[in-house]
């Protein structure tokens, strides 16, 4: 393992930054803040550029080299939103925000960026520059298309794109990624299904919707199970159903939710068709009705070749070891969507044993600060190279 000195020696005021930051967590496009804060630290490194409202409320720095320029114009990026979840820890510095609180990280993204960014703006030892991106509302808001769409790639001149996002159960400090699919596809619906309420003691004389959505359910699991080729991946989750306010009603409608998740353009597609027939098919045999609404949000996160090589060897001149074979998540992220835009890659590193993410008990590590910074920064100066090799 390898940590420059300098790093390692940044590493307590970084924690500072990230327990500050978690303190006051923000939801999506609400980063008003923790925007404020990384501006004003990117400001006092001396950073060369630093730009505010991309993609609304996300923040751009770019830290140019001393070497003459001629080198590669390289994004390394973070997300900076909280989760509307409440906070069960006793941590010192526990979310101050009831019903808000970081439970995927974020704030060790952004504190581990900033790091980087400090040590870029002091050293400058390499061509080219390094963007520094601060993307708000990766959940569930699409942040990164929001500040794709506002130009991000074209106004800062950026050639290759990195993320890396923190993974409990991996071994803390440690790196993993893959070519190719690394986070799936994520779709969400909601099922309207219109009977014709009635009195619970005769349901022969109306239409009852919830039983129409109990067969639904069940029916809607042939996705996966009959429908799509069993060595191709897709989830479709059912997790919400709303239905009827007394014991002795049989209600006009119940409203079924739930997400569809996949690797493929094909098995999105099938899915999509298959949910609308079966939906159509199930409400059909009881005499309901049902109305569909189908939304694409994330498309698959899909690393590219060349500059997961290039992460991997980063990741090895930080923690030796690199699993470059991970398996993907069916978890979505809209780094997708930069990395739709430019080639680049997505990382993982270990957390260790800790809360899992999106869990209320969850914290981010902070020992593993240095490694992640480290990585960074390696990735920086070797791709910033006039002549890069990695």
């Amino acid at each position: 393992m390898t940590i420059d000195p300098r790093i390692a020696a940044l590493a307590p005021e970084i924690a500072g930054w990230r327990r500050d930051i978690h303190a006051h967590p923000e939801l999506g496009y609400e980063e008003h803040r923790t925007a404020a804060f990384v501006a004003e630290k990117l400001r006092a490194f001396g950073v060369d550029e630093v730009a505010t409202g991309i993609g609304k409320t996300g923040v751009v720095g770019v830290i140019s080299g001393r070497k003459g320029g001629a080198g590669r114009v390289v994004g390394l990026r973070a997300d900076m939103d909280a989760l509307p979840i409440h906070e069960r820890t006793n941590l010192p510095y526990r979310s101050t925000h009831p019903g808000k609180m970081h439970a995927c990280g974020h704030d060790g993204h952004t504190a581990m960026l900033l790091g980087a960014a400090k040590h870029l703006a002091a050293t400058r030892d390499f061509d080219g520059a390094v963007v520094v991106i601060f993307q708000p509302a990766e959940e569930g808001g699409a942040g990164g298309r929001a500040m794709v769409q506002d130009g991000l790639m074209e106004r800062f001149g950026i050639q290759e794109v990195y993320g890396m996002h923190n993974l409990p159960g991996l071994a803390a400090g440690a790196f993993a990624t893959a070519t190719g699919p690394i986070m799936a596809a994520v779709d969400e619906f909601t099922l309207r299904v219109i009977g014709r309420g009635g009195h619970a003691a005769m349901p022969h004389t109306g239409v009852d919707p919830v039983l129409a959505g109990a067969h639904l359910i069940t029916a809607l699991q042939a996705i996966a199970a009959r429908t799509v080729d069993p060595l191709k991946s897709v989830v479709v989750s059912m997790t919400m159903f709303h239905a009827g306010e007394a014991f002795n009603v049989i209600p006009d409608v119940a409203v079924l939710g739930g997400t569809v998740r996949s690797f493929e353009p094909a098995v999105r597609d099938l899915a999509e068709r298959r949910l609308r027939e079966i939906a159509a098919g199930a409400a059909q045999m009881f005499g309901a009705q049902v109305e569909v609404d189908y939304r694409r949000l994330y498309p698959p996160t899909l690393n590219h070749g060349a500059e997961t090589g290039f992460a991997a060897a980063a990741a090895h001149m930080v923690a030796g070891a690199v699993d470059t074979e991970a398996a993907p998540l069916m978890a979505g992220e809209d780094f997708s969507y930069m990395l739709e835009a430019r080639p680049g890659n997505f990382m993982f590193i270990g957390n260790g044993d800790t809360a899992a993410l999106h869990n209320a008990s969850y914290d981010f590590n902070d020992a593993v600060i240095p490694h992640g910074v480290q990585y960074f920064t390696t990735l920086a100066h070797a791709r910033t190279r006039q002549n890069a090799q990695i």
